[in-house]
């Protein structure tokens, strides 16, 4: 009787990935609330046929060899991948994979709850109250952004940016995007407004961010493009933390530059708790919730366990990273 495939999953997922995986592989999964640090990870995937990541996992060649030339499959829950090098898998002939399309409504949605929390300064009032401060009704007291007809800028039109865009038509928003793979076509489906980076910057009062982070793209919000912005604008940034200089943003936001700060990824995450902009009242930073809907990583986790199972199987993954 053959035996069932060796793998190793990173860390506890939910059961519509893991009970697939459970049934037909013999595997290990790993039970700590943290990812195992490098080094362990080198020992768990020695001699694996499938790897199943996520994103806080470093996945490089080196980690590849260790594993042993009968690895067969990189399966990632998640719709990025700069965690893995993508070229070491291909030089090694091994598939990689992740989840994409299916957490753009829950990501699309959260950045709505940061474009509204930060135009209206939700978390502000919250704190005013439990520190005491609310003494009455204030005329002058905590006010905040209107979104109708207010301009929102999306940078980066792929599946998040445009259901954002979807989202907010409803809020009677002038919206501008920067995307050199969108077409004025598309755009225009979405009742968005194609213009250059600059433009994008200097027209609008929310910025929204829903790039790809590569080498080319870091630090894409520089001190440069911060200056750009208006004084009352408000970054909202869903993507990759790596996309904006944290610490010119800092700056940016204590000198008046811009006026606040919605952030549900940060480079490094997790932030440390030193960090200058946990400082500020007006910057919202969550711990990289936005897929964290029940539905959507019950999605991500079958998505990322059939990868595997195709790979396993030598089949063609049903999502693989080009």
């Amino acid at each position: 009787m053959n035996s069932k495939p060796k793998v190793f999953v990173t860390r506890l997922i939910p059961d519509a990935g893991l009970d697939k995986i459970k049934v037909a592989c013999d595997a290990e999964v790993w039970p700590e609330d943290l990812s195992p640090f490098y080094e362990t990870l080198v020992e768990k995937v020695r001699g694996l046929d499938g790897l199943l990541c996520l994103l806080t996992e470093r996945i490089d060649g080196a980690l590849m060899d260790a594993a042993g030339s009968q690895l067969k499959v990189i399966s990632q829950m998640a719709v990025g991948y700069d965690n893995i090098d993508i070229p070491a898998a291909k030089e090694r002939g091994i598939p990689v994979g992740n989840t994409p399309g299916v957490l753009t409504d829950a990501t699309a949605d959260l950045t709505m709850a940061l474009l509204l929390a930060g135009a209206r300064r939700i978390i502000e009032g919250v704190n005013y109250i439990k520190d005491g401060k609310w003494q009455t009704w204030e005329p002058m007291g905590l006010l905040g952004a209107d979104l109708r007809d207010a301009t929102l800028g999306i940078i980066g039109l792929g599946r998040i940016g445009k259901a954002v865009a979807e989202r907010c038509a409803g809020f009677k928003l002038r919206i501008l995007a920067h995307s050199p793979s969108a077409t004025q076509e598309e755009a225009a489906k979405v009742g968005v407004t194609l213009v250059d980076l600059d433009e994008l910057l200097r027209e609008s009062d929310f910025v929204s961010i829903h790039a790809p982070l590569n080498d080319s793209m870091r630090y894409l919000i520089d001190r440069d493009a911060l200056a750009l912005m208006k004084p009352g604008a408000i970054l909202i940034n869903t993507a990759r933390g790596g996309l904006v200089d944290q610490t010119a943003l800092y700056d940016a936001l204590t000198s008046g530059e811009v006026s606040g700060a919605a952030l549900d990824v940060t480079d490094p995450e997790p932030l440390p708790l030193g960090e200058p902009l946990l400082t500020l009242p007006n910057v919202i930073i969550l711990p990289h919730i936005g897929s964290a809907s029940r539905r959507t990583r019950d999605l991500m986790a079958s998505m990322a366990a059939d990868n595997l199972l195709a790979g396993l199987r030598g089949e063609p993954l049903p999502n693989a990273v080009k």
